[in-house]
């Protein structure tokens, strides 16, 4: 008897362990599509130069460093945008086309983007572009 109510508990925690776990499975692949349509609402507002758009996905203590090393706060990447400083004609997985703070910028990059989520939803907090070297 003893080793039925053992089998019936253990049984019992193995399913409720396995639901936990299904549930954050689905949790994190809602998370990366919710992501992922960020990125996407991110790189049409970049090259739209859609301030308002832009002005929604950065936080307000957003930092940006582009691959010329420069450190840029959410002011004044906004500026630059507004002012055609920055303006970028394409966007890819690693190739950018066009100018930041005024100088051109083309050619490969490596990027690293943080994201939070807040009560605004997904927001970029923080990106920086590396260029890559030739080799």
């Amino acid at each position: 008897m003893k080793q039925i109510i053992y089998v019936a508990i253990l049984t019992v925690t193995l399913l409720s362990f396995g639901r936990q776990q299904s549930v954050a499975q689905g949790a994190d692949a809602v998370a990366e599509q919710e992501v992922r349509q960020a990125i996407k609402k991110y790189r049409t507002a970049l090259l739209e130069k859609d301030a308002a758009a832009l002005e929604q996905i950065w936080t307000d203590d957003y930092t940006f460093t582009n691959g010329a090393g420069e450190t840029h706060s959410k002011a004044q990447r906004l500026a630059n945008l507004k002012s055609g400083a920055t303006a970028l004609d394409s966007i890819s997985r690693v190739t950018i086309k066009g100018q930041y703070s005024g100088k051109q910028a083309s050619g490969q990059y490596q990027s690293i983007n943080v994201w939070v989520k807040g009560a605004a939803g997904w927001q970029l907090i923080a990106n920086q572009l590396t260029p890559v070297a030739a080799k």
